[in-house]
């Protein structure tokens, strides 16, 4: 069935976050030498972007690479020096991960911040090294492909974090035992509700709604039908809230999508991105499936607002991850974060 484009209301307001790579290099100019660099930077950029009033401060994971691999300690003391802004990941790679110890890390992290992690996991994404999942322990049961035995990690991991009780105590414990079968500590109510799937199809995303999962869409996903980037977007949204609703989940789901923006607003932004953003969607093979990668923005506020009317995914989104280079340093990375939130965001009825 054809469908036209539809119109979403501009004044929809938008939670807005940051999401970081955690990128560093020792080579020059990078402003984040070190993996202490990057870590410590993170935490503070989580802190400034809070005092600005941002809603989010988000980490990706990648293992067997210069940046963030651990997330929970950096989660954790994020937590601690804040007291408002959502924590969070998009994604950690569930193909690396024991389930159990994971929900342990998550629990203890979500409550040291007081229930504000917001969990992005996912099938993960093409890796430095070759299967590096193997090194970590793990290997697809037989007849599994490694997405078949990341989406079952996932599974236990929802199961066990929703505190219910399933070890057989021992009958002479070190430490009294509560009654019954024991589950995994510490727990934090809640959580469940904050764990997020970063769907690339958009069967996936409609198998996260099935699950009671929030919805991350980043800047790709499998070529579906030839569309523009940010329109596939937009359809794979409805088609998570239609999945959604068809499954009657008591609870509103939530969608976010990344993007890359950077207002012109001084030399320096002229300096970094006066060239302007990839202004064009691109094409590749990921593990030999034909995807679409998103295009970035960059431009003077006016020129920014105009643009961002017509990005059908960010219309449908509810949260909107600005993705940032954390290489140029907290202070430049909280000027951008400060334009958008103060010269863009207002005027597309996000603010």
């Amino acid at each position: 069935m054809a469908t036209g484009r539809r119109h979403i209301p501009e004044d929809i307001m938008k939670k807005i976050g940051f999401l970081s790579f955690g990128h560093w290099s020792p080579e020059a100019p990078s402003g984040t030498r070190t993996a202490q660099d990057v870590l410590l930077q993170s935490i503070d950029l989580a802190v400034a972007a809070e005092e600005l009033g941002a809603d989010g401060a988000y980490f990706r994971v990648h293992h067997f690479a210069r940046q963030l691999g651990s997330p929970f300690p950096l989660l954790a003391a994020v937590g601690a020096r804040t007291k408002t802004i959502e924590i969070g990941t998009a994604v950690i790679d569930m193909r690396y991960e024991n389930p159990l110890y994971m929900a342990e890390d998550a629990g203890a992290a979500d409550l040291i911040s007081q229930g504000r992690l917001q969990l992005g996991i996912s099938r993960g994404s093409p890796e430095q090294v070759i299967d590096g999942w193997r090194y970590f322990g793990y290997q697809p049961a037989e007849g599994e492909s490694d997405a078949d035995m990341a989406r079952r990690h996932a599974e236990v991991f929802l199961d066990v974090i929703q505190g219910h009780g399933f070890a057989q105590p021992n009958p002479r414990p070190m430490f009294p035992n509560p009654p019954g079968l024991l589950r995994l500590e510490p727990h934090s109510p809640g959580l469940r509700d904050r764990i997020w799937w970063g769907a690339g199809s958009n069967a996936t995303a409609r198998w996260a709604a099935t699950l009671g999962m929030n919805l991350q869409s980043s800047t790709l996903k499998d070529d579906e039908n030839g569309k523009p980037f940010h329109v596939q977007q937009a359809e794979q949204i409805r088609a998570y809230r239609e999945a959604w609703a068809e499954v009657g989940h008591e609870r509103a789901p939530r969608s976010s999508v990344s993007r890359s923006i950077f207002p012109i607003m001084d030399d320096r932004d002229r300096m970094y991105f006066g060239g302007g953003g990839k202004e064009s969607d691109q094409i590749g093979m990921i593990d030999q499936t034909r995807s679409i990668f998103g295009r970035g923005y960059a431009g003077e506020p006016d020129r920014l607002i105009e643009e961002l009317r017509g990005d059908e995914g960010i219309a449908e989104a509810d949260t909107l991850l600005l993705t940032v280079p954390n290489q140029l340093g907290v202070d430049y990375n909280a000027h951008v974060i400060e334009a958008i939130l103060q010269h863009v965001a207002p005027a597309l009825g996000w603010r």
